[in-house]
């Protein structure tokens, strides 16, 4: 598993950070129980098997829903 903290414009509204949960949720590879999308500091925290999933998909699903990936960092 990795770990990666996505970096996102400033999130509007509490409904945004739901969403964007939902999202990424959906994604074949993500560790549900890890996932945090932080409103305050708008960021998404994930951990997910890169066998199966690559950052670059979960910054497309953010985006495909019309929200700015500011940057993002794996460990």
């Amino acid at each position: 598993m990795k770990a990666a903290t996505i970096q996102l414009e400033t999130l509007a509204c509490p409904s945004c950070m739901q969403k964007i949960e939902g999202a990424v949720k959906k994604l074949d590879g993500i560790d549900k129980d890890n996932l945090k999308v932080l409103f305050n500091s708008s960021k998404v925290k994930v951990n997910f098997d890169e066998d199966k999933l690559a950052i670059d998909q979960i910054e497309n699903a953010i985006t495909n829903m019309g929200y700015e990936v500011l940057k993002s960092s794996v460990k």
